[in-house]
């Protein structure tokens, strides 16, 4: 049986299928943060590469380890599956290949004794590149919705949850993650929020994320599936604002793309 933690406040939430080469630093990224008051919930997806074993051995020496492994309906449903799992009142979604700055989870916390319910707090991430070298860092600096759909580099909407984390009410307003959508299911989530949330952002870099190749995103780059994903969730929510907003948003998108 999984072990268990005594009320934690903060749940983390790790979806993984075959996640060998990386789970082990993901379980000692949350280790590491010295959190007992955060619980670690792995939702495996009926792993085969010894992924598997490396949890239940993790599992069996850390109390706040809690795991599950079983055939899912993919990274959406894991994640909910988590979600329904989880104790804490603040959700944090950490990938099996990615990973939290040093002393981020006590951070957190304290930042959301102060934040009204239900609240969104992000911060920046990390991206590297598969050969170990910084691609980019993201800053969701202006989380609002107008413009997250104009986009641009000065509009970046969260790339990762490693650098974000919520309230777990926020489900109740507005849903779980879309298991139909394999691709955008976190923007998609994302902009749903931004309907209903109080938004906060911090300039601090708080999550690493390893952007790999031959992983489901570094494919959807490559063939331009994901661009058209981001694109088909920004236009489905653009459409929920009033007309006039709308051609704003599409005049400046416009302008964006000349100066480009």
């Amino acid at each position: 049986m999984p072990n268990q933690v005594n009320r934690p406040q903060l749940s983390v939430i790790t979806p993984v299928y075959n996640g060998k080469r990386f789970i082990e630093s993901c379980l000692q990224s949350v280790i590491s943060q010295n959190c007992p008051q955060a619980e670690h919930l792995l939702i495996d997806g009926a792993s085969t590469d010894g992924t598997v074993e490396i949890i239940e051995r993790y599992a069996g020496r850390h109390p706040h380890i809690r795991w599950v492994s079983e055939k899912d309906r993919g990274q959406s449903s894991a994640m909910n599956k988590g979600i329904a799992m989880s104790r804490g009142k603040i959700i944090g979604i950490l990938n099996a290949d990615d990973y939290y700055e040093p002393g981020l989870l006590p951070r957190i916390l304290k930042i959301f004794d102060t934040l009204p319910d239900p609240s969104f707090l992000a911060g920046n991430c990390r991206v590297f590149k598969d050969d170990g070298s910084v691609w980019y860092i993201n800053k969701p600096s202006r989380l609002n919705v107008s413009d997250i759909l104009i986009g641009g580099v000065n509009n970046q909407f969260p790339h990762n949850p490693a650098s974000y984390f919520y309230h777990k009410s926020l489900h109740d307003k507005i849903g779980h993650f879309d298991e139909s959508d394999h691709y955008a299911m976190d923007l998609d989530f994302i902009m749903r929020a931004l309907f209903s949330a109080h938004f906060q952002y911090v300039n601090e870099i708080w999550g690493n994320y390893r952007f790999l190749k031959g992983t489901k995103t570094y494919i959807a780059k490559e063939n331009s599936q994901l661009q058209l994903n981001k694109m088909r969730v920004m236009d489905l929510y653009l459409k929920k604002l009033p007309l006039i907003e709308q051609w704003r948003i599409k005049t400046m998108r416009y302008v964006i793309k000349m100066r480009q």
